[in-house]
């Protein structure tokens, strides 16, 4: 561990000495489970129309944002759940490569860890801030204390630990503890809705240990009544909340005041000023330049947008994706059934899953309205103080179905669960061209040597060969690196599963033999289980996307692909689980794993024998 901070601090030490100034204003915005399909602009480069393939979509302020700088049409996403995703993007490393697979509580004791992105740039001079949500599940922590805030950033504002928890906020789930909340045990869920009249109403969703009380029901039943509530009635996943009206009107929702919080920030600039609960906060350092992060909630669950903007889109008819359960699930392995189970919509009414459909949209119309005042602050900032900008805007931690796969989630390997967008803008168009699209595949491991590469950072220092992503810099200008498949892996709700796609071809396989996360007795055991087991237990996945774009005919057992789907096994298996694999007890200081039986594997190059290729 004293090395790995020795390590850091020297690193801090020789990019700072020849960092070029003055540095550019960073804006890293980051949306919850957003369909990139919500976005006019998106549509226009991919399907040539405003709308998405499942009907209407409103986002004035992100196609400005587009227009001025590059869309990245295929952003995809290393873990399609917010923990590992966040915790990819944060440290630029794939998940088999930073042993956060899951919601594990990471931290940064040991010595196989990296610096993150806001600490680098805190290095780097840049003052840090966050607002809403960032969650990318790494922590500090020691024996005896627990996991506790790392501190990543100077000022920082979360949206439930931060506002929903001090009354500000709209319909928050949150976790009910005894005692101090830290040592003591879990009471359950509860969720929270806050009125326009600053009253709330609190009720249990699960209590730990028994079923929830009368009062319980009722409470539910209320707010389900009240805000024309749309739950997950039919999956496993219960009381999630996919479409109703917000109680809170427009500039009151929980995405206005994450907007609101950083728009205060950058408006009290030099001086002290009370945040919406009323704590005394510093505004931002106009000595330094600033690295912020902007995490909006939307269009996450709750889906519950104003009703000011829900009204525009209950008029609306949407396409609801196809789906036959006899058809689609035939050739499913009994993993991604399980993931189907969980997460399974198909049964409801065609009225709630037209409502699902047009509350999501709705919800992320209201976030644009958010971001525009969030993006049009931060410029107004750079203008005042005659600073460059950067802004980052990732499309989505990961995306969403509204239906594909029978499934109203994400967690799985097919495109609505990994493929996203993202859009870069600089107030130097010499760097990021305005109205600019890229098409080829990006990952989001990218993220993290572009913004350092935009805040001075030189990304050939050796020290940072830890870094699985290309600079978008660098894929923009051509001197990137090849790469012919993107990669990815996930233990959430199915089990542990990886994936790996190419432009034609979506192929994933079940990576581990164990149920869940990883742990102090499966930690780096029969590493190469998942190459070795008969195939039948490895639970393939294989769509051939020039035949089936919607990804609804697994293909690996059949005859014509049997043999491709061998040849994937074996090409992504060798990478996840061999080239630099780690497994580690999150638990402890220092225990991990790693593998390293296939190093070099990762070469970003297919080379698939010509004859396995159906033509």
């Amino acid at each position: 561990m004293k090395m790995a901070v020795a390590l850091w601090m020297g690193l801090a030490a020789t990019v700072i000495a020849g960092a070029p100034k003055p540095q550019p204003n960073i804006l890293w915005i980051i949306t919850d489970d957003q369909r990139p399909d919500s976005i006019s602009a998106y549509n226009r480069l991919v399907y040539g129309k405003a709308e998405s393939p499942l009907g209407y979509v409103e986002s004035p302020n992100t196609d400005r944002l587009a227009a001025e700088g590059v869309v990245f049409t295929r952003a995809m996403c290393n873990s399609p759940a917010c923990g590992p995703s966040r915790g990819s993007m944060h440290s630029g490393r794939y998940p088999f490569r930073n042993g956060h697979y899951a919601f594990e509580l990471t931290h940064q004791a040991p010595d196989f860890i990296r610096p993150t992105v806001p600490q680098l740039l805190r290095n780097q001079g840049y003052a840090t801030a966050s607002f809403g949500k960032d969650d990318p599940y790494i922590y500090r922590w020691g024996p005896g204390q627990g996991y506790y805030d790392p501190g990543f950033y100077d000022t920082k504002v979360h949206d439930k630990n931060s506002l929903q928890v001090n009354g500000v906020g709209d319909v928050a789930t949150l976790e009910a503890w005894g005692g101090d909340g830290i040592t003591s045990k879990s009471k359950g869920s509860t969720e929270v809705v806050f009125y326009p009249d600053g009253h709330k109403r609190t009720y249990f969703l699960k209590r730990e240990g028994g079923e929830i009380t009368a009062e319980d029901r009722a409470g539910i039943a209320q707010t389900d009544r009240e805000f024309d509530i749309l739950r997950s009635y039919t999956c496993n996943m219960k009381n999630l909340i996919y479409g109703g009206v917000n109680p809170k009107p427009a500039n009151d929702t929980a995405d206005a005041h994450i907007a609101t919080e950083m728009i205060n920030y950058l408006a009290n600039a030099g001086r002290k000023y009370k945040t919406l609960w009323g704590k005394e906060q510093q505004g931002a350092d106009t000595g330094k330049p600033q690295f912020i992060h902007l995490g909006f909630h939307f269009p996450h669950t709750p889906v519950l947008p104003p009703a000011s903007v829900r009204e525009r889109f209950r008029t609306k008819t949407y396409r609801v994706p196809e789906f036959d359960r006899d058809r689609d699930l035939a050739k499913l392995p009994p993993q991604l059934v399980n993931l189907y189970e969980t997460c399974k919509v198909d049964a409801m009414t065609a009225a709630e899953k037209q409502q699902a459909i047009q509350d999501y949209y709705a919800f992320c119309a209201h976030g644009d309205e958010q971001l525009g005042k969030a993006v049009e602050a931060f410029k107004a900032y750079c203008e005042v103080h005659n600073q460059e900008y950067l802004i980052l805007f990732t499309i989505g931690d990961h995306s969403w179905h509204l239906g594909e796969q029978g499934i109203e989630a994400k967690f799985g390997p097919w495109n609505h669960s990994v493929e996203n967008a993202a859009i870069m803008v600089s107030s130097d168009q010499r760097l990021v061209p305005a109205g600019g699209r890229y098409d080829k595949m990006v990952e989001f491991v990218d993220f993290a040597p572009t913004l350092l590469a935009a805040g001075g950072i030189d990304l050939n220092d050796p020290r940072l060969d830890f870094l699985d992503g290309e600079s978008l810099f660098d894929v923009l200008d051509g001197t990137a690196r090849e790469r012919e498949y993107i990669l990815g892996e996930i233990h959430l709700v199915a089990g542990p599963r990886a994936y790996l796609h190419t432009d034609r071809f979506r192929f994933s396989m079940r990576s581990r033999p164990f149920p869940g996360q990883v742990n102090a007795e499966n930690m780096g055991k029969d590493i190469k289980w998942a190459l070795e087991a008969p195939v039948e237990m490895v639970d393939l996945a294989l769509y051939d996307l020039a035949r089936d774009p919607l990804e609804r005919n697994n293909v690996a057992a059949d005859p014509e692909y049997r043999e491709l789907a061998a040849w994937f096994r074996n090409k992504l298996g060798s990478i996840i689980l061999g080239d630099g694999r780690v497994e580690c007890d999150w638990s402890r200081e220092n225990s991990y794993a790693i593998s390293s039986f296939a190093k070099g594997s990762d070469d970003k190059k297919l080379d698939i024998p010509a004859e396995l290729i159906p033509q």
